[in-house]
């Protein structure tokens, strides 16, 4: 049966504030545009407020400055977007698990797997790995050797932990990541590159998600790190030796190089490029598609990306771009 709550308890369970019908039942969330009398919707941007006068939702999640834009129900929050976000929760179906190990698995002798942890079919656990209670490893996933799984964590499928991964609780991995490979670590020597041995580790903190096709290097010497609540986007690489501070965000196709430590409560947009051997200071913000060169030992907002404009604008932009610091605008080839 699906669950139903009315406007005071999810006022009461989130912290909020009910305006119109406390009794008014809801069973679902949707989008402004989409919500139905027994949905409730969510205002966050200003941007789709002219949404509200034609929403069908049986209340809103809204900021008390919106609420004279809405002649329905509300739920008032400071935050619309994450009061949203955790009253969303209550309505997301999951399909459980059962523990125990699936026939098709293939777990070395010395492994360890709590009886309350789950193992679905085509697994792979090496030699000296720990698999803690409530941990779900999904089909087809491959944890190699001396991994530690720790306990409510899910792979959700084809996850691949190569070697000396360490896991907290409540971490969440997404399809096709790759945790612990090699880093990229080469040494020219008489002429062609020799193989820098990774005898380090990767340990990732309590309630972090990795999402898929993310790979994660393991460390030289030292592990590479990522405290508490790291949220990382799909197809991100993080290089040897990153140490990724806590509650720091990443969008899709970051690439962070090797030996860089980035701050606490930093958020750093898509396809964003960090060299290696710098510092980023908590709460930084960098823009998508910025390549950040050097440290930045304090919080701001920094980018280095040029956004689309029309054509012909950027082209005359180029050229003016082209003539600075050259003799009476003559061309650097000229």
């Amino acid at each position: 049966m699906a669950a139903t709550y009315t406007l005071d308890e999810l006022a009461t369970r989130f912290g909020l504030v009910v305006h119109g019908q406390g009794k008014h039942l809801i069973s679902g969330v949707a989008t402004l545009a989409k919500a139905q009398c027994q949905q409730l919707g969510f205002l966050a941007n200003p941007h789709y407020r002219r949404e509200l006068a034609n929403s069908q939702a049986g209340a809103i999640v809204l900021r008390r400055e919106d609420l004279p834009h809405w002649s329905g129900s509300a739920l008032i929050a400071r935050d619309p977007y994450s009061a949203f976000a955790r009253i969303a929760a209550l309505f997301e179906v999951t399909e459980g698990s059962q523990s125990g190990i699936h026939p098709s698995a293939v777990i070395a002798p010395d492994a360890v797997i709590d009886p309350a942890a789950s193992i679905d079919a085509h697994v792979s656990v090496g030699a000296r790995s720990r698999i803690q209670a409530g941990a779900r490893i999904g089909p087809g996933c491959v944890i190699g050797e001396d991994c530690v799984v720790g306990p409510e964590c899910t792979l959700v499928a084809r996850v691949t932990l190569v070697c000396r991964v360490a896991l907290g609780p409540r971490v969440r991995i997404h399809p096709g990541a790759v945790i612990g490979a090699d880093g990229f670590g080469l040494a020219m020597h008489e002429g062609h590159w020799i193989k820098v041995p990774q005898l380090g580790g990767v340990s990732i903190g309590a309630d972090c998600e990795i999402g898929a096709n993310t790979t994660i290097d393991r460390g030289a010497l030292d592990d590479t790190v990522l405290e508490e609540d790291v949220r990382l986007d799909n197809q991100i690489q993080i290089g040897h030796n990153v140490v990724i501070g806590a509650h720091t965000a990443m969008a899709g196709c970051v690439a962070v190089a090797g030996s860089t430590r980035i701050g606490r409560y930093c958020q750093i947009g898509g396809g964003a490029g960090i060299s290696g051997h710098i510092e980023i200071a908590d709460k930084v913000t960098v823009l998508a598609k910025s390549f950040v060169t050097h440290s930045i030992l304090s919080a701001t907002v920094v980018s280095s990306a040029i956004p689309a404009r029309d054509a012909k604008a950027w082209r005359r932009s180029l050229a003016q771009l082209n003539r600075l610091g050259t003799d009476r605008g003559r061309s650097p080839r000229d």
